[in-house]
Protein backbone atom coordinates (compact mmCIF):
# COMPACT_ATOMS: atom_id res chain seq x y z
CA UNK A 1 0.00 0.00 0.00
CA UNK A 2 1.32 3.17 -1.31
CA UNK A 3 2.10 5.72 1.71
CA UNK A 4 1.23 9.45 1.15
CA UNK A 5 2.99 11.96 2.37
CA UNK A 6 1.54 15.14 3.80
CA UNK A 7 2.43 18.48 2.08
CA UNK A 8 4.04 20.08 5.34
CA UNK A 9 6.05 16.42 5.66
CA UNK A 10 7.56 16.45 1.68
CA UNK A 11 8.45 20.45 2.91
CA UNK A 12 10.47 19.43 5.90
CA UNK A 13 11.73 16.51 4.21
CA UNK A 14 12.77 18.34 1.29
CA UNK A 15 14.22 21.11 3.28
CA UNK A 16 16.45 18.62 5.36
CA UNK A 17 17.60 16.63 2.42
CA UNK A 18 18.63 19.89 1.24
CA UNK A 19 20.73 20.86 4.26
CA UNK A 20 22.42 17.42 4.28
CA UNK A 21 23.35 17.34 1.07
CA UNK A 22 25.01 20.88 0.81
CA UNK A 23 26.74 19.86 4.17
CA UNK A 24 27.94 16.33 2.79
CA UNK A 25 28.91 18.38 -0.52
CA UNK A 26 30.57 21.28 1.08
CA UNK A 27 33.07 18.26 3.25
CA UNK A 28 33.75 17.07 -0.17
CA UNK A 29 34.93 20.46 -1.60
CA UNK A 30 36.96 20.87 1.09
CA UNK A 31 39.06 18.08 0.55
CA UNK A 32 39.80 19.67 -2.88
CA UNK A 33 40.88 23.11 -1.41
CA UNK A 34 37.42 24.63 -3.17
CA UNK A 35 34.96 26.95 -1.50
CA UNK A 36 31.91 25.96 0.38
CA UNK A 37 29.52 27.97 -1.89
CA UNK A 38 30.34 25.82 -4.69
CA UNK A 39 29.72 22.61 -2.90
CA UNK A 40 26.15 23.43 -1.98
CA UNK A 41 25.41 24.55 -5.42
CA UNK A 42 26.77 21.00 -7.00
CA UNK A 43 24.55 19.39 -4.03
CA UNK A 44 21.95 21.17 -5.76
CA UNK A 45 22.22 19.88 -8.71
CA UNK A 46 22.29 16.30 -7.50
CA UNK A 47 19.34 16.66 -5.99
CA UNK A 48 17.26 18.19 -8.24
CA UNK A 49 15.27 18.04 -11.29
CA UNK A 50 17.81 16.41 -13.83
CA UNK A 51 19.17 13.58 -10.88
CA UNK A 52 17.74 12.48 -7.82
CA UNK A 53 14.36 14.22 -8.61
CA UNK A 54 13.94 11.98 -11.58
CA UNK A 55 12.61 9.56 -8.91
CA UNK A 56 9.69 11.45 -9.19
CA UNK A 57 9.28 10.87 -4.88
CA UNK A 58 8.01 14.06 -3.50
CA UNK A 59 9.75 15.19 -0.38
CA UNK A 60 13.28 13.34 -1.95
CA UNK A 61 14.72 16.10 -3.79
CA UNK A 62 13.50 18.70 -6.04
CA UNK A 63 11.73 16.52 -8.85
CA UNK A 64 11.02 19.46 -11.45
CA UNK A 65 11.51 23.22 -11.91
CA UNK A 66 7.65 23.75 -10.28
CA UNK A 67 9.13 21.81 -6.95
CA UNK A 68 11.89 23.95 -7.00
CA UNK A 69 9.85 26.89 -6.84
CA UNK A 70 7.85 26.65 -3.69
CA UNK A 71 10.96 27.44 -2.08
CA UNK A 72 11.23 30.64 -3.55
CA UNK A 73 10.61 32.64 -0.26
CA UNK A 74 13.86 31.16 0.88
CA UNK A 75 16.00 32.66 -1.95
CA UNK A 76 14.49 35.48 -1.57
CA UNK A 77 14.85 36.22 2.15
CA UNK A 78 18.40 34.79 2.30
CA UNK A 79 19.40 37.60 -0.56
CA UNK A 80 17.84 39.79 2.00
CA UNK A 81 20.11 38.73 4.45
CA UNK A 82 23.16 38.99 2.18
CA UNK A 83 21.63 42.49 0.77
CA UNK A 84 21.78 44.30 4.49
CA UNK A 85 25.40 42.95 4.76
CA UNK A 86 26.56 44.29 1.69
CA UNK A 87 25.15 47.54 2.70
CA UNK A 88 27.02 47.08 6.28
CA UNK A 89 30.14 47.52 4.39
CA UNK A 90 28.99 51.28 3.22
CA UNK A 91 30.13 52.97 6.46
CA UNK A 92 30.68 56.61 5.67
CA UNK A 93 34.16 56.01 7.60
CA UNK A 94 35.07 54.40 4.75
CA UNK A 95 33.46 55.82 2.12
CA UNK A 96 35.05 58.98 2.61
CA UNK A 97 38.79 56.96 1.67
CA UNK A 98 36.98 54.04 -1.07
CA UNK A 99 33.49 55.58 -2.05
CA UNK A 100 34.74 57.65 -5.51
CA UNK A 101 37.10 54.31 -6.66
CA UNK A 102 34.42 51.70 -5.94
CA UNK A 103 32.16 54.26 -8.16
CA UNK A 104 34.56 54.90 -10.59
CA UNK A 105 35.08 51.38 -10.97
CA UNK A 106 31.65 49.42 -10.85
CA UNK A 107 30.32 51.83 -13.40
CA UNK A 108 33.61 51.72 -16.08
CA UNK A 109 33.85 47.41 -15.74
CA UNK A 110 30.13 47.18 -16.19
CA UNK A 111 30.14 49.33 -19.31
CA UNK A 112 33.51 47.73 -20.36
CA UNK A 113 31.86 43.47 -20.10
CA UNK A 114 28.99 45.34 -21.55
CA UNK A 115 30.75 46.46 -24.72
CA UNK A 116 33.15 43.54 -24.82
CA UNK A 117 29.63 40.96 -24.89
CA UNK A 118 28.04 43.46 -27.64
CA UNK A 119 30.73 43.46 -29.74
CA UNK A 120 31.45 39.45 -30.14
CA UNK A 121 27.86 38.93 -30.42
CA UNK A 122 27.24 41.53 -33.09
CA UNK A 123 30.01 39.57 -35.28
CA UNK A 124 28.19 36.11 -34.28
CA UNK A 125 25.05 37.63 -35.76
CA UNK A 126 27.18 38.40 -39.05
CA UNK A 127 28.08 34.96 -38.78
CA UNK A 128 24.96 32.87 -38.12
CA UNK A 129 22.62 35.38 -39.84
CA UNK A 130 18.88 35.65 -38.69
CA UNK A 131 19.66 32.90 -36.61
CA UNK A 132 20.80 34.86 -33.77
CA UNK A 133 19.43 38.58 -34.39
CA UNK A 134 21.25 41.35 -33.59
CA UNK A 135 18.85 42.84 -30.74
CA UNK A 136 19.78 39.67 -28.73
CA UNK A 137 23.41 40.41 -29.01
CA UNK A 138 22.55 43.43 -27.73
CA UNK A 139 20.27 42.63 -24.67
CA UNK A 140 22.84 39.73 -23.88
CA UNK A 141 25.20 42.88 -23.73
CA UNK A 142 23.35 44.37 -20.92
CA UNK A 143 22.58 41.12 -19.20
CA UNK A 144 26.65 40.93 -19.24
CA UNK A 145 27.09 43.69 -16.74
CA UNK A 146 25.59 42.13 -13.74
CA UNK A 147 27.14 40.60 -11.09
CA UNK A 148 26.01 38.21 -8.37
CA UNK A 149 26.38 39.10 -4.98
CA UNK A 150 25.79 36.53 -2.82
CA UNK A 151 28.63 33.61 -4.19
CA UNK A 152 31.08 36.58 -3.64
CA UNK A 153 30.04 37.62 -0.07
CA UNK A 154 30.19 33.74 0.98
CA UNK A 155 33.61 33.27 -0.19
CA UNK A 156 34.87 36.35 1.53
CA UNK A 157 33.16 35.10 4.85
CA UNK A 158 34.52 31.48 5.20
CA UNK A 159 37.59 32.68 4.49
CA UNK A 160 37.62 35.89 6.64
CA UNK A 161 39.62 37.63 3.63
CA UNK A 162 40.64 41.27 4.97
CA UNK A 163 42.67 43.93 3.07
CA UNK A 164 42.50 46.61 0.47
CA UNK A 165 40.51 43.81 -2.44
CA UNK A 166 38.61 42.84 0.03
CA UNK A 167 37.56 46.62 1.19
CA UNK A 168 36.86 47.76 -2.28
CA UNK A 169 35.33 44.60 -3.55
CA UNK A 170 32.40 44.22 -1.30
CA UNK A 171 30.92 47.99 -2.06
CA UNK A 172 31.64 47.33 -5.95
CA UNK A 173 29.93 43.88 -6.01
CA UNK A 174 26.84 46.17 -3.74
CA UNK A 175 26.67 48.66 -6.54
CA UNK A 176 26.96 46.81 -9.44
CA UNK A 177 23.13 45.97 -8.43
CA UNK A 178 22.23 49.36 -9.97
CA UNK A 179 24.47 50.03 -12.74
CA UNK A 180 23.37 47.07 -13.89
CA UNK A 181 19.94 47.74 -14.15
CA UNK A 182 21.06 51.22 -15.52
CA UNK A 183 22.92 50.08 -18.35
CA UNK A 184 20.06 46.95 -19.19
CA UNK A 185 17.24 49.83 -19.09
CA UNK A 186 19.49 51.88 -21.99
CA UNK A 187 20.39 48.26 -24.25
CA UNK A 188 16.95 46.66 -23.79
CA UNK A 189 15.69 50.00 -25.71
CA UNK A 190 17.97 49.94 -28.26
CA UNK A 191 17.54 46.09 -28.72
CA UNK A 192 14.00 47.05 -29.27
CA UNK A 193 14.50 49.73 -31.87
CA UNK A 194 16.57 47.12 -33.66
CA UNK A 195 13.80 45.15 -34.11
CA UNK A 196 11.53 48.09 -35.89
CA UNK A 197 8.88 47.63 -32.60
CA UNK A 198 7.53 50.94 -30.87
CA UNK A 199 9.97 52.33 -28.30
CA UNK A 200 7.80 53.04 -25.34
CA UNK A 201 10.78 55.12 -23.54
CA UNK A 202 9.03 55.39 -20.31
CA UNK A 203 8.61 51.59 -20.10
CA UNK A 204 11.81 50.96 -21.14
CA UNK A 205 13.96 53.64 -19.68
CA UNK A 206 12.45 55.17 -16.92
CA UNK A 207 10.77 52.59 -15.21
CA UNK A 208 13.86 50.82 -14.43
CA UNK A 209 15.67 54.20 -12.82
CA UNK A 210 11.86 54.76 -10.95
CA UNK A 211 12.75 51.08 -9.71
CA UNK A 212 16.67 52.11 -8.12
CA UNK A 213 15.58 55.43 -6.98
CA UNK A 214 12.03 54.42 -5.29
CA UNK A 215 14.36 51.26 -4.13
CA UNK A 216 16.86 53.47 -2.46
CA UNK A 217 14.45 55.84 -0.60
CA UNK A 218 12.02 52.73 0.60
CA UNK A 219 15.87 51.09 2.17
CA UNK A 220 16.83 54.57 3.63
CA UNK A 221 13.02 54.77 5.37
CA UNK A 222 12.91 51.30 6.77
CA UNK A 223 16.85 51.84 7.94
CA UNK A 224 15.73 55.05 9.88
CA UNK A 225 12.89 53.20 11.57
CA UNK A 226 14.88 50.31 12.34
CA UNK A 227 17.44 52.67 14.14
CA UNK A 228 14.40 53.97 16.13
CA UNK A 229 12.77 50.82 16.80
CA UNK A 230 16.14 49.09 18.49
CA UNK A 231 16.27 51.45 20.50
CA UNK A 232 13.49 50.34 22.90
CA UNK A 233 14.67 46.67 22.35
CA UNK A 234 17.83 46.11 25.14
CA UNK A 235 18.66 42.78 25.33
CA UNK A 236 20.72 40.99 22.52
CA UNK A 237 18.11 37.87 21.55
CA UNK A 238 15.88 41.02 21.19
CA UNK A 239 17.89 43.16 19.02
CA UNK A 240 18.42 40.06 16.65
CA UNK A 241 14.61 39.66 16.62
CA UNK A 242 13.97 43.03 15.50
CA UNK A 243 16.55 42.69 12.96
CA UNK A 244 15.25 39.42 11.40
CA UNK A 245 11.82 40.95 11.79
CA UNK A 246 12.94 44.52 9.73
CA UNK A 247 14.63 41.97 6.78
CA UNK A 248 11.29 40.12 6.67
CA UNK A 249 9.47 43.64 6.20
CA UNK A 250 11.99 45.42 3.59
CA UNK A 251 11.66 41.80 1.22
CA UNK A 252 8.15 42.08 1.59
CA UNK A 253 7.32 45.70 0.66
CA UNK A 254 9.95 44.86 -2.31
CA UNK A 255 7.11 42.61 -3.65
CA UNK A 256 4.77 45.54 -4.21
CA UNK A 257 4.15 47.28 -7.70
CA UNK A 258 2.45 50.12 -8.09
CA UNK A 259 1.24 51.11 -11.71
CA UNK A 260 0.34 54.71 -12.56
CA UNK A 261 -0.61 55.29 -16.02
CA UNK A 262 2.23 54.06 -18.13
CA UNK A 263 4.79 53.89 -15.16
CA UNK A 264 5.14 50.91 -13.15
CA UNK A 265 6.49 51.65 -9.42
CA UNK A 266 8.67 48.88 -8.10
CA UNK A 267 11.23 48.16 -6.26
CA UNK A 268 14.41 45.64 -5.90
CA UNK A 269 14.92 44.21 -3.18
CA UNK A 270 18.85 43.98 -3.54
CA UNK A 271 18.43 47.70 -3.39
CA UNK A 272 16.10 48.07 -0.52
CA UNK A 273 17.61 45.60 1.58
CA UNK A 274 21.26 46.90 1.14
CA UNK A 275 20.00 51.02 1.76
CA UNK A 276 18.19 49.56 5.03
CA UNK A 277 22.09 48.15 6.39
CA UNK A 278 24.06 50.63 5.08
CA UNK A 279 21.29 53.61 7.06
CA UNK A 280 21.68 51.34 10.08
CA UNK A 281 25.11 50.67 9.79
CA UNK A 282 25.62 54.29 9.80
CA UNK A 283 23.39 55.68 12.68
CA UNK A 284 23.97 52.76 15.18
CA UNK A 285 26.74 52.20 17.30
CA UNK A 286 26.42 48.34 17.61
CA UNK A 287 25.57 47.27 14.53
CA UNK A 288 28.50 45.17 14.10
CA UNK A 289 27.81 43.33 16.75
CA UNK A 290 24.38 43.02 15.57
CA UNK A 291 25.35 41.92 11.91
CA UNK A 292 27.76 39.42 13.24
CA UNK A 293 25.24 38.00 15.02
CA UNK A 294 22.22 37.75 12.41
CA UNK A 295 25.23 36.54 10.10
CA UNK A 296 26.12 33.64 12.68
CA UNK A 297 21.79 32.63 12.56
CA UNK A 298 21.22 32.46 8.99
CA UNK A 299 23.92 30.21 8.45
CA UNK A 300 21.61 27.34 7.40
CA UNK A 301 19.67 30.01 5.68
CA UNK A 302 22.58 30.38 3.45
CA UNK A 303 23.36 26.31 2.91
CA UNK A 304 19.53 26.06 1.97
CA UNK A 305 19.34 29.48 -0.86
CA UNK A 306 22.95 27.68 -2.41
CA UNK A 307 21.42 24.53 -3.23
CA UNK A 308 17.68 25.54 -4.06
CA UNK A 309 20.16 27.37 -6.78
CA UNK A 310 22.16 24.60 -7.87
CA UNK A 311 18.25 23.03 -7.90
CA UNK A 312 17.40 25.46 -10.36
CA UNK A 313 19.94 25.59 -12.65
CA UNK A 314 18.91 24.36 -16.12
CA UNK A 315 21.22 21.25 -17.67
CA UNK A 316 18.93 21.04 -20.69
CA UNK A 317 20.50 23.79 -22.10
CA UNK A 318 23.87 21.39 -23.06
CA UNK A 319 21.44 19.82 -25.79
CA UNK A 320 21.46 22.97 -28.51
CA UNK A 321 24.64 23.44 -29.68
CA UNK A 322 24.22 27.38 -31.09
CA UNK A 323 23.62 27.56 -27.13
CA UNK A 324 26.61 26.22 -26.07
CA UNK A 325 28.53 28.00 -28.80
CA UNK A 326 27.33 31.37 -28.37
CA UNK A 327 27.37 30.98 -24.74
CA UNK A 328 30.93 29.85 -24.76
CA UNK A 329 31.71 33.08 -26.61
CA UNK A 330 29.61 35.31 -24.21
CA UNK A 331 31.16 33.76 -21.15
CA UNK A 332 34.54 34.42 -22.80
CA UNK A 333 34.31 38.12 -23.57
CA UNK A 334 32.15 38.90 -20.36
CA UNK A 335 35.30 37.51 -18.53
CA UNK A 336 37.70 39.66 -20.95
CA UNK A 337 35.34 42.77 -19.92
CA UNK A 338 35.02 42.25 -16.05
CA UNK A 339 38.75 41.92 -15.47
CA UNK A 340 40.13 43.50 -18.21
CA UNK A 341 37.20 46.93 -17.12
CA UNK A 342 38.18 46.02 -13.55
CA UNK A 343 41.87 46.15 -13.90
CA UNK A 344 42.24 49.64 -16.26
CA UNK A 345 39.65 51.35 -14.00
CA UNK A 346 41.98 50.40 -11.02
CA UNK A 347 45.11 51.64 -12.61
CA UNK A 348 43.06 55.35 -13.03
CA UNK A 349 41.88 55.13 -9.98
CA UNK A 350 45.63 54.40 -8.38
CA UNK A 351 44.99 51.53 -6.15
CA UNK A 352 47.41 49.16 -4.79
CA UNK A 353 48.75 46.44 -7.11
CA UNK A 354 46.44 43.23 -5.76
CA UNK A 355 43.94 44.70 -6.69
CA UNK A 356 44.73 45.94 -10.49
CA UNK A 357 45.62 42.37 -10.62
CA UNK A 358 43.51 40.65 -9.24
CA UNK A 359 39.67 42.36 -8.90
CA UNK A 360 37.67 41.38 -11.86
CA UNK A 361 38.70 37.55 -11.18
CA UNK A 362 35.83 38.48 -7.84
CA UNK A 363 33.90 39.89 -10.54
CA UNK A 364 32.60 37.17 -12.52
CA UNK A 365 29.87 35.61 -10.51
CA UNK A 366 26.64 35.82 -12.15
CA UNK A 367 22.90 34.89 -10.78
CA UNK A 368 19.49 36.74 -9.78
CA UNK A 369 20.19 40.02 -11.49
CA UNK A 370 21.19 38.69 -14.38
CA UNK A 371 18.14 36.12 -14.36
CA UNK A 372 15.70 39.05 -13.76
CA UNK A 373 16.85 40.38 -16.91
CA UNK A 374 16.34 37.81 -19.41
CA UNK A 375 13.05 37.12 -17.79
CA UNK A 376 11.94 40.56 -19.06
CA UNK A 377 13.45 40.06 -22.13
CA UNK A 378 11.82 36.67 -22.86
CA UNK A 379 8.47 38.67 -21.96
CA UNK A 380 8.66 41.27 -24.37
CA UNK A 381 10.95 40.01 -27.25
CA UNK A 382 9.24 39.05 -30.38
CA UNK A 383 9.09 35.71 -31.41
CA UNK A 384 12.19 33.58 -30.55
CA UNK A 385 14.69 35.92 -29.42
CA UNK A 386 13.75 35.94 -25.49
CA UNK A 387 14.02 32.55 -25.31
CA UNK A 388 17.55 32.59 -27.18
CA UNK A 389 18.44 35.20 -24.44
CA UNK A 390 16.90 33.22 -21.80
CA UNK A 391 18.81 30.09 -22.75
CA UNK A 392 22.16 31.73 -23.18
CA UNK A 393 22.11 33.85 -19.80
CA UNK A 394 20.65 29.80 -17.97
CA UNK A 395 23.71 28.58 -19.64
CA UNK A 396 26.31 31.40 -18.50
CA UNK A 397 24.84 31.06 -15.23
CA UNK A 398 24.99 27.87 -14.48
CA UNK A 399 28.84 28.08 -15.65
CA UNK A 400 29.55 30.96 -13.25
CA UNK A 401 27.89 30.00 -10.54
CA UNK A 402 29.80 26.64 -10.62
CA UNK A 403 33.66 28.42 -11.41
CA UNK A 404 33.13 32.11 -10.00
CA UNK A 405 33.25 31.21 -6.61
CA UNK A 406 36.36 29.43 -6.77
CA UNK A 407 38.06 31.85 -8.94
CA UNK A 408 36.75 34.42 -6.16
CA UNK A 409 38.57 32.67 -4.00
CA UNK A 410 41.98 31.91 -5.78
CA UNK A 411 41.92 35.98 -6.31
CA UNK A 412 41.92 36.81 -2.22
CA UNK A 413 44.34 34.26 -2.17
CA UNK A 414 46.94 35.71 -4.57
CA UNK A 415 46.73 39.01 -3.33
CA UNK A 416 47.17 37.88 0.32
CA UNK A 417 44.23 38.85 1.93
CA UNK A 418 43.28 34.46 2.86
CA UNK A 419 45.46 34.02 5.88
CA UNK A 420 46.16 30.95 7.70
CA UNK A 421 44.08 30.55 11.09
CA UNK A 422 46.39 30.63 14.37
CA UNK A 423 45.58 27.64 16.01
CA UNK A 424 43.34 28.51 19.23
CA UNK A 425 44.87 27.88 21.94
CA UNK A 426 42.15 25.71 23.56
CA UNK A 427 43.22 23.52 21.21
CA UNK A 428 46.90 23.90 22.04
CA UNK A 429 46.26 23.15 26.01
CA UNK A 430 44.42 20.02 24.52
CA UNK A 431 47.43 18.75 23.15
CA UNK A 432 49.84 19.97 25.52
CA UNK A 433 47.78 18.19 28.36
CA UNK A 434 47.90 14.71 26.15
CA UNK A 435 51.45 14.95 25.96
CA UNK A 436 51.78 15.07 29.81
CA UNK A 437 49.73 12.35 30.54
CA UNK A 438 52.27 10.31 28.36
CA UNK A 439 54.63 11.49 30.42
CA UNK A 440 56.84 12.07 26.82
CA UNK A 441 60.01 13.93 26.45
CA UNK A 442 58.39 15.36 23.17
CA UNK A 443 58.82 18.98 22.09
CA UNK A 444 55.60 20.80 23.62
CA UNK A 445 52.77 21.28 21.55
CA UNK A 446 53.65 25.29 20.95
CA UNK A 447 57.36 24.56 20.19
CA UNK A 448 56.20 21.69 17.44
CA UNK A 449 53.95 24.33 16.16
CA UNK A 450 56.39 27.11 16.02
CA UNK A 451 59.12 24.32 14.67
CA UNK A 452 55.98 24.75 11.37
CA UNK A 453 56.25 27.70 11.26
CA UNK A 454 52.52 28.39 13.22
CA UNK A 455 52.94 30.64 16.20
CA UNK A 456 49.90 31.26 19.17
CA UNK A 457 49.38 35.16 17.41
CA UNK A 458 51.00 34.69 13.89
CA UNK A 459 49.63 33.04 10.78
CA UNK A 460 52.66 30.92 9.19
CA UNK A 461 53.32 33.92 6.40
CA UNK A 462 53.48 36.50 9.13
CA UNK A 463 56.24 33.72 10.98
CA UNK A 464 58.52 33.23 7.60
CA UNK A 465 58.32 37.42 7.02
CA UNK A 466 59.58 37.35 10.43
Amino acid sequence: MPVELSSSLQVLLALSIALMAGLIMSRVTKRWNLPAVTGYLVAGILIGPYCLGQLGILGLGFVDAADVKKYDIISKVALGFIAIAMGNEFRLSELKKIGKKATVIAVLQALTATVFVDIALILVHFWLGEKFPISVAVTLGAVAAATAPAATLMVVKQYKAEGPLTKLLLPIVALDDAVGLVVFAVSFGIAQALDGGNVDVISVALNPLIEVVASLLLGAALGFLFHFSERFFHSRSKRMSISVAFVFLAVALSMLEFHIGSVTIGFSSLLVCMMLGTVFCNLCDFSEELMDRIDRWTGPLMVLFFVISGAELELNVFKDWQIVVVGAIYILFRSMGKIGGASISSKMMKCEPQVQKYLGFTLLPQAGVALGMSLIAAERMPGDEGKLVRSITLFAVLIYELVGPLMTKIALDKAGEIHEKPVPERVKAGMEKKEKKKGSVAPSAAERLESQGVSAGLSAPDNQKK
